[in-house]
């Protein structure tokens, strides 16, 4: 028994040994696991004092800051206030796609009723909304009662004018690259005399809207240009202040994305406040005209009132101020950060 006992042990203290291994396995994994979590937990922190103590630091030179801000915002609301003005006047001539008509003037001899078999024709075409049929008598009669000749047409032998088609296309089939196919397929139906289609000042319309977005794409990018020098230019100076600072931060061992991390939050700061600006200034300016805009529309009958910024653009705006600022921090920063060394 005494063998027996002898042979299992050394059985036992394997065991043993096995498991003590694993559990200082484990253990060493949760101090891992514990320290990662402890950098992370540090990462997120130091990021976050770096956050408010650079807004801190815009805060306390609030007259340099307001201008630098003020600047920012004024190159930013100019593109945004044209988008909105394009976007309202887009609004505006989208209605008057509506009002897109083609006039068909038939054939002289052709009587009402082989006139109405041509507008039941027309009206299954997809692409047309309504046709209004114009017969001749009624034709005389409005011209009878607009013209001021109603003593003239008194002497006339019999009616002059012919049959008039009135058709309306669809709102798919109204912009001006399909309108003239179609106005090219009702000229050419044989009983047709003359399609007449006013599309001159609608194409001039949209071409004038077309240089506008082109315009306003152009002056954004080169405000946003203007923003990054502007955010550049102040960083640079902030660096060269704090140059003593940023000398005894390297003596002791402090790494460039530690240095440059508050650096790089006064741009975002920067930015977003001059977005802010560039949305009040944008609102304000809309607040002032939408008084005579809606004088005006009244003038015309109009129910139209002038748009504002909306949420998605607002957004948009944010986001925008603060990428320009943060990259123009990170340009200025990373240029001049290497210049400096302890000496």
């Amino acid at each position: 028994m005494a063998r027996q006992a002898t042979r299992r042990s050394p059985r036992r203290s394997a065991t043993r040994v096995t498991l003590t291994g694993a559990a200082l396995q484990r253990g060493t994994s949760t101090v891992r696991r514990s320290r990662g979590k402890g950098w992370l937990r540090g990462y997120f922190k130091g990021h976050f004092q770096a956050l408010f103590l650079s807004l801190g630091r815009v805060s306390r030179n609030p007259l340099s800051s307001l201008m630098t801000i003020a600047v920012i915002g004024i190159a930013l609301a100019l593109p945004t206030g044209l988008h909105v003005v394009l976007k309202n006047v887009q609004g505006v001539s989208a209605g008057w796609e509506d009002a897109v008509q083609i006039s068909l003037f038939l054939k002289q001899g052709i009587e009402v009723v082989e006139a109405r078999r041509i507008v039941e024709k027309i009206s299954a075409m997809t692409s047309i909304e309504a046709v209004v049929h114009v017969t001749p008598q009624q034709a005389l009669g409005e011209f009878r009662q607009y013209s001021g000749f109603a003593d003239a047409l008194e002497v006339l032998d019999e009616n002059p004018l012919p049959n008039v088609l009135l058709v309306r296309p669809t709102k798919e089939a109204s912009e001006p690259l399909l309108v003239e196919p179609l106005l090219h397929e009702l000229r050419n139906l044989p009983s047709v005399e003359m399609a007449q289609l006013d599309m001159e000042w609608l194409k001039r319309l949209y071409a004038i809207i077309a240089i506008g977005e082109r315009g306003v794409l152009v002056l954004a990018v080169l405000l946003a240009l203007a923003v990054l020098l502007i955010v550049g230019n102040t960083i640079r100076l902030a660096i060269q202040n704090r140059r003593d600072e940023i000398e005894v931060q390297k003596l002791i061992g402090a790494t460039d994305a530690f240095i440059q991390r508050p650096f790089l939050y006064s741009g975002l700061w920067q930015g977003v406040l001059g977005a802010v600006m560039a949305w009040l200034l944008v609102t304000l300016s809309l607040w002032l005209l939408h008084g005579p805009v809606q004088q005006l529309s009244l003038l015309y009958n109009s129910n139209f009132s002038l748009g504002s910024l909306e949420s998605v653009g607002v957004l948009v705006v944010l986001v925008a101020g603060g990428l320009l600022g943060l990259l123009g921090a990170w340009l200025a920063v990373g240029r001049h950060l290497r210049d400096i060394e302890p000496t």
